[in-house]
Protein backbone atom coordinates (compact mmCIF):
# COMPACT_ATOMS: atom_id res chain seq x y z
CA UNK A 1 0.00 0.00 0.00
CA UNK A 2 1.12 3.58 -0.82
CA UNK A 3 2.63 5.80 2.25
CA UNK A 4 -0.25 8.22 2.87
CA UNK A 5 -0.04 11.61 1.81
CA UNK A 6 0.77 14.97 3.27
CA UNK A 7 -2.10 15.82 4.81
CA UNK A 8 -1.42 19.79 4.22
CA UNK A 9 -0.81 19.33 0.65
CA UNK A 10 -4.22 17.37 0.36
CA UNK A 11 -6.37 20.08 1.97
CA UNK A 12 -5.26 23.16 0.81
CA UNK A 13 -7.93 25.21 0.88
CA UNK A 14 -7.98 26.06 -2.61
CA UNK A 15 -8.71 22.33 -3.88
CA UNK A 16 -10.73 21.10 -1.52
CA UNK A 17 -14.00 21.27 -0.43
CA UNK A 18 -15.93 20.28 3.05
CA UNK A 19 -19.04 17.46 2.01
CA UNK A 20 -21.49 17.75 5.10
CA UNK A 21 -24.10 14.42 4.26
CA UNK A 22 -27.12 13.95 5.72
CA UNK A 23 -26.71 16.72 9.05
CA UNK A 24 -30.00 17.64 9.12
CA UNK A 25 -32.38 17.38 11.75
CA UNK A 26 -34.29 14.58 10.61
CA UNK A 27 -31.91 11.96 10.20
CA UNK A 28 -29.15 13.37 13.16
CA UNK A 29 -31.35 16.13 15.29
CA UNK A 30 -33.80 15.70 18.03
CA UNK A 31 -36.46 15.14 15.42
CA UNK A 32 -35.02 11.97 14.30
CA UNK A 33 -37.17 9.63 12.46
CA UNK A 34 -34.13 6.89 12.23
CA UNK A 35 -32.97 7.20 16.14
CA UNK A 36 -30.93 4.25 16.38
CA UNK A 37 -28.66 6.62 13.62
CA UNK A 38 -29.03 9.31 15.35
CA UNK A 39 -28.11 7.73 18.81
CA UNK A 40 -24.70 6.80 16.85
CA UNK A 41 -24.17 9.99 15.85
CA UNK A 42 -24.40 10.96 19.34
CA UNK A 43 -22.09 8.66 20.59
CA UNK A 44 -19.82 9.68 18.76
CA UNK A 45 -19.71 13.30 18.71
CA UNK A 46 -20.18 13.83 15.43
CA UNK A 47 -22.38 16.91 14.92
CA UNK A 48 -19.97 18.94 17.17
CA UNK A 49 -17.09 17.72 15.91
CA UNK A 50 -18.58 18.41 12.52
CA UNK A 51 -19.49 22.22 13.44
CA UNK A 52 -15.64 22.59 14.35
CA UNK A 53 -14.73 21.36 10.60
CA UNK A 54 -17.49 23.88 9.32
CA UNK A 55 -16.12 26.82 11.21
CA UNK A 56 -12.12 25.75 10.84
CA UNK A 57 -13.54 25.63 6.86
CA UNK A 58 -15.36 28.66 6.74
CA UNK A 59 -12.31 30.17 8.32
CA UNK A 60 -9.77 29.06 5.77
CA UNK A 61 -11.98 29.84 2.94
CA UNK A 62 -12.79 26.36 2.32
CA UNK A 63 -16.18 25.91 0.46
CA UNK A 64 -18.82 24.46 3.00
CA UNK A 65 -21.09 22.21 1.05
CA UNK A 66 -24.63 20.68 2.83
CA UNK A 67 -26.20 17.58 1.02
CA UNK A 68 -29.50 17.14 2.26
CA UNK A 69 -32.18 14.37 1.76
CA UNK A 70 -35.05 16.02 0.93
CA UNK A 71 -38.17 14.30 -0.86
CA UNK A 72 -40.47 16.72 -3.96
CA UNK A 73 -44.12 16.92 -3.05
CA UNK A 74 -45.81 14.69 -3.42
CA UNK A 75 -42.66 12.26 -3.10
CA UNK A 76 -42.67 12.72 -7.14
CA UNK A 77 -39.75 10.33 -8.47
CA UNK A 78 -38.67 9.21 -5.30
CA UNK A 79 -37.46 5.90 -4.92
CA UNK A 80 -39.26 2.83 -4.53
CA UNK A 81 -36.97 0.02 -5.57
CA UNK A 82 -34.93 -0.80 -2.17
CA UNK A 83 -35.82 -1.68 1.27
CA UNK A 84 -33.92 1.48 2.67
CA UNK A 85 -36.66 3.81 1.20
CA UNK A 86 -39.59 1.89 1.87
CA UNK A 87 -38.76 1.91 5.08
CA UNK A 88 -37.52 5.68 5.60
CA UNK A 89 -41.52 6.32 4.27
CA UNK A 90 -42.77 4.01 7.42
CA UNK A 91 -40.55 5.96 9.60
CA UNK A 92 -42.20 8.99 8.77
CA UNK A 93 -39.35 10.71 6.44
CA UNK A 94 -41.05 13.28 4.69
CA UNK A 95 -38.68 15.39 4.05
CA UNK A 96 -39.82 18.01 2.44
CA UNK A 97 -38.26 21.21 1.33
CA UNK A 98 -38.20 23.92 3.30
CA UNK A 99 -38.94 21.91 6.57
CA UNK A 100 -37.31 21.43 9.47
CA UNK A 101 -36.34 18.32 9.19
CA UNK A 102 -34.29 19.07 6.06
CA UNK A 103 -32.90 22.22 7.97
CA UNK A 104 -29.01 21.35 8.20
CA UNK A 105 -28.04 20.80 12.51
CA UNK A 106 -28.13 24.35 14.35
CA UNK A 107 -24.65 23.48 16.09
CA UNK A 108 -23.72 23.20 12.32
CA UNK A 109 -25.77 26.11 10.83
CA UNK A 110 -25.74 27.51 7.41
CA UNK A 111 -23.24 30.27 7.14
CA UNK A 112 -23.06 32.76 4.36
CA UNK A 113 -21.28 31.11 1.17
CA UNK A 114 -21.85 27.81 2.36
CA UNK A 115 -24.24 25.74 -0.08
CA UNK A 116 -26.76 23.44 0.67
CA UNK A 117 -27.54 20.62 -2.61
CA UNK A 118 -31.12 18.90 -2.10
CA UNK A 119 -30.58 15.52 -3.40
CA UNK A 120 -34.35 14.36 -4.26
CA UNK A 121 -33.50 10.67 -5.31
CA UNK A 122 -30.95 8.09 -4.84
CA UNK A 123 -28.33 7.36 -2.16
CA UNK A 124 -25.02 9.31 -3.35
CA UNK A 125 -24.85 13.07 -3.23
CA UNK A 126 -22.16 12.41 -5.87
CA UNK A 127 -24.95 11.25 -8.91
CA UNK A 128 -27.96 12.57 -7.16
CA UNK A 129 -27.61 16.12 -7.92
CA UNK A 130 -25.12 18.19 -8.76
CA UNK A 131 -22.07 17.96 -6.46
CA UNK A 132 -19.52 16.59 -8.85
CA UNK A 133 -20.08 19.10 -11.45
CA UNK A 134 -20.11 22.10 -9.02
CA UNK A 135 -16.79 20.76 -7.40
CA UNK A 136 -14.86 20.22 -10.67
CA UNK A 137 -16.09 24.04 -11.95
CA UNK A 138 -14.67 25.46 -8.41
CA UNK A 139 -11.52 23.63 -8.83
CA UNK A 140 -12.34 20.86 -6.30
CA UNK A 141 -10.12 18.36 -6.18
CA UNK A 142 -10.40 17.17 -2.64
CA UNK A 143 -13.60 16.29 -0.42
CA UNK A 144 -13.43 16.31 3.20
CA UNK A 145 -16.27 13.89 4.06
CA UNK A 146 -18.22 13.67 7.16
CA UNK A 147 -22.01 12.96 8.01
CA UNK A 148 -24.31 9.67 8.12
CA UNK A 149 -24.29 6.85 7.59
CA UNK A 150 -21.31 4.54 7.36
CA UNK A 151 -23.52 2.05 6.40
CA UNK A 152 -24.71 3.03 3.00
CA UNK A 153 -24.34 7.24 1.94
CA UNK A 154 -20.69 7.72 3.30
CA UNK A 155 -19.28 4.49 1.19
CA UNK A 156 -21.58 5.40 -1.65
CA UNK A 157 -19.92 8.71 -1.54
CA UNK A 158 -16.16 7.95 -1.43
CA UNK A 159 -16.67 5.23 -4.28
CA UNK A 160 -18.58 7.83 -6.42
CA UNK A 161 -15.71 10.64 -6.10
CA UNK A 162 -12.90 8.27 -5.84
CA UNK A 163 -14.28 6.76 -9.57
CA UNK A 164 -14.65 10.06 -10.93
CA UNK A 165 -10.95 10.87 -9.96
CA UNK A 166 -11.23 13.11 -6.38
CA UNK A 167 -8.92 12.56 -3.60
CA UNK A 168 -11.07 11.81 -0.58
CA UNK A 169 -10.25 12.35 3.11
CA UNK A 170 -12.75 10.96 5.99
CA UNK A 171 -13.23 12.68 9.45
CA UNK A 172 -13.70 9.57 11.21
CA UNK A 173 -15.24 10.83 14.31
CA UNK A 174 -17.33 13.09 12.36
CA UNK A 175 -18.95 10.19 10.97
CA UNK A 176 -21.30 7.01 12.31
CA UNK A 177 -23.40 3.74 11.22
CA UNK A 178 -25.27 1.23 13.24
CA UNK A 179 -24.31 -0.45 14.87
CA UNK A 180 -20.98 1.61 16.36
CA UNK A 181 -18.69 -1.74 15.94
CA UNK A 182 -19.77 -1.78 11.86
CA UNK A 183 -19.60 1.48 11.50
CA UNK A 184 -15.66 1.02 12.45
CA UNK A 185 -15.16 -2.36 10.61
CA UNK A 186 -15.86 0.00 7.54
CA UNK A 187 -13.51 2.89 7.94
CA UNK A 188 -10.89 -0.06 8.87
CA UNK A 189 -11.63 -2.76 6.18
CA UNK A 190 -13.29 -1.03 3.29
CA UNK A 191 -12.85 3.06 2.98
CA UNK A 192 -9.19 3.27 4.72
CA UNK A 193 -8.40 1.51 1.18
CA UNK A 194 -9.97 4.35 -0.71
CA UNK A 195 -9.64 7.13 1.75
CA UNK A 196 -7.37 9.36 3.99
CA UNK A 197 -8.41 8.80 7.57
CA UNK A 198 -7.85 11.30 10.18
CA UNK A 199 -9.59 12.95 12.86
CA UNK A 200 -11.22 16.14 13.08
CA UNK A 201 -8.64 17.77 15.40
CA UNK A 202 -5.66 16.87 12.55
CA UNK A 203 -8.08 18.37 9.86
CA UNK A 204 -8.74 21.68 12.13
CA UNK A 205 -5.33 21.84 13.17
CA UNK A 206 -3.84 21.78 9.65
CA UNK A 207 -6.19 24.38 8.14
CA UNK A 208 -5.23 26.60 11.12
CA UNK A 209 -1.63 26.13 10.20
CA UNK A 210 -2.97 27.11 6.73
CA UNK A 211 -4.06 30.16 7.80
CA UNK A 212 -0.77 30.79 10.30
CA UNK A 213 1.02 30.43 7.30
CA UNK A 214 -0.61 32.83 4.84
Amino acid sequence: MSPSPDLAALIAPSTTALVLVELQNGVVGASSVLPALAAAAERAGLVPNAARLAAAARAGGIAVVHCTAENLPGGFGANRNARLFSGARKAGAVNAPGTDAVRPASEIGVADGDVVLPRYHGLSPMTGGPLDPLLRNAGVTTVVVAGVSLNVAIPNLVFDAVNRGYQVVIATDAVAGVPDAYGAQVLEHTLSLLATLVTTDALCAAWTADLDRS
